[in-house]
């Protein structure tokens, strides 16, 4: 037994310190892409023992790596095979710190998992609008850790626009509380933004003063049919003029991803699944006057968009129950690709006004390169975010396909690049996409990177390897 392994059980009680070999789980990702090895798997109750778990690692050099809900996409919250890392999980900081419904504020432990952040905001009559398909697992630190977006951020924004303060541990252990319930705060450097994305390469979030927004009177949904995805954009402009601020919500399906649904899920909501639109969108508007006005408002903006031509079909849900199954519609699409096997997923994003040219062009350039196949595009149209995604062809194998995984992927990136778009909207970078970013930042951009991991980072223990392909050799411990 090491003598950090044991320091670490005299900090936190032997129940909470666990060698590494004893916590599989919690050493693969959630695809099982990843699989790394640990000294000791930690779990500490609140940020002052977080604090006394860093200075033990930064005594014996060891690295840290930090994982909420382990929902992550991008193998960031996996440690690697060497087996010096102490994997720092947060669940149990998982405590509702304080709700101001003054300021519309409310703090929470990095371990909260996001729909209890969710529906304490609700019980106190108040929203806390990020919402992604892994809510009822992943957790506000992961959130945080990767500027996390979801289907409310057209109206809303990322993770980052919902947080004012945050506490953090440095990479000596030290304690910042920048918990500030302020909306304005123009004192120096805005070390929040900096922490937020950062994949626990910087610090380790562990508490958040995040805000709170008005519970809408009324949500209203539709499903609509678009004939092409040049009418979908062009509609999603008409939208964003005639609902305003009310538009919460605006997500793009294609008619092989209603296939797909419908062969994975017979049994479930398959409205439009049979229409001859190519192209599909869920709309959400969140109103805070009535129903009366939600309904008057939709009536109003699907009209005049049928009468310009904007829309082929649409479905306004007359209740509750109806809003929920055609939202199941694109809750359940991750799960019918998982059924139907592995795909290769892009998470990318386009200016909204390239997307249709993006997806036209790299659409042929693939059948093109790789003959045959299959392409289930979906996402959040609203803020330019596409799940590019693509399947093997029908008369090849998932394994076959998935071995030119890095080949096809460059292709789909060098694209969403050469439109001016990012191969990482929602995901994070982590350890998938590491190599792959020096082909789209340049030299600039990731010296400054570097610069800032070091002067924050300077033995380079908080998550070594994640996001950034070197770091210098003179801060990199032996």
């Amino acid at each position: 037994m090491s003598d950090l392994f044991q320091t670490l059980q005299q900090l936190l009680g032997a129940d909470y310190v666990q060698p590494g070999s004893d916590s599989t789980t919690q050493l693969t990702d959630k695809q099982g892409t990843y699989v790394g090895k640990a000294l000791a798997v930690v779990r500490p109750a609140n940020t002052e023992e977080v604090g006394a778990v860093v200075r033990a690692c930064v005594a014996h050099k060891a690295p840290i790596v930090v994982q909420g809900g382990n929902t992550g996409l991008m193998g960031a919250a996996t440690p690697d095979a060497s087996g010096r890392s102490v994997l720092l999980l947060l669940d149990r900081l998982n405590r509702i710190r304080e709700i101001d419904t003054d300021n519309d504020t409310l703090t929470v432990e990095a371990g909260c998992i996001l729909q209890n952040v969710q529906d304490v905001a609700r019980n106190a009559g108040r929203l806390f609008p990020l919402s992604l398909g892994a809510e009822g697992s992943c957790t506000i630190g992961g959130n945080l850790g990767t500027n996390a977006g979801g289907t409310a951020v057209l109206r809303y924004g990322n993770t980052r626009e919902l947080t004012l303060g945050l506490e953090v541990v440095t990479a000596e252990g030290e304690i910042w509380n920048g918990l500030r319930g302020l909306r304005k705060d123009n004192t120096g450097y805005d070390l929040r933004d900096l922490y937020i994305g950062s994949e626990g390469t910087l610090g380790i979030i562990t508490a958040a003063t995040l805000k709170l927004f008005p519970l809408p009177k009324a949500q209203s949904t539709a499903f609509l049919a678009f004939d092409s995805l040049a009418q979908a954009v062009s509609f999603l402009s008409h939208a964003r003029a005639g609902f305003g601020a009310s538009l919460t919500a605006f997500e793009l399906l294609t008619a092989d991803c209603l296939a797909l649904l419908r062969e994975q899920f017979p049994d479930g909501p398959q409205a439009f699944v049979d229409a001859p639109q190519p192209w599909f969108a869920l709309l959400e508007l969140s109103d805070n006057h009535s129903e009366a006005h939600a309904r008057q408002a939709f009536e109003e903006v699907l009209g005049s968009a049928f009468e310009e031509g904007l829309l082929a079909d649409a479905l306004i849900a007359e209740s509750l129950a109806q809003s929920q199954a055609l939202w199941l519609l694109r809750e359940n699409m991750s799960d019918a690709q998982r059924r139907a096997g592995r795909n290769m997923k892009h998470d990318i994003s386009i200016p909204i006004s390239r997307i249709v040219a993006f997806v036209e062009h790299t659409d042929a350039l693939l059948q093109q390169h790789f003959p045959g196949v299959r392409n289930f595009t979906f996402g959040h149209l609203g803020d330019g975010n596409l799940h590019y995604n693509v399947a093997h062809p029908l008369n090849s194998t998932v394994e076959a396909h998935m071995a030119r995984y890095a080949e096809l992927s460059e292709l789909v990136h060098d694209s969403a690049h050469a439109f001016g778009g990012s191969i990482s909207a929602e995901h994070g970078i982590g350890q998938r996409k590491r190599a792959m970013l020096p082909r789209y930042k340049s030299s600039v951009e990731l010296n400054l990177m570097r610069r800032i991991k070091q002067a924050l980072d300077p033995l380079n223990l908080l998550n070594p390897g994640k996001v950034l392909t070197h770091i210098d050799s003179e801060s990199t411990p032996s």
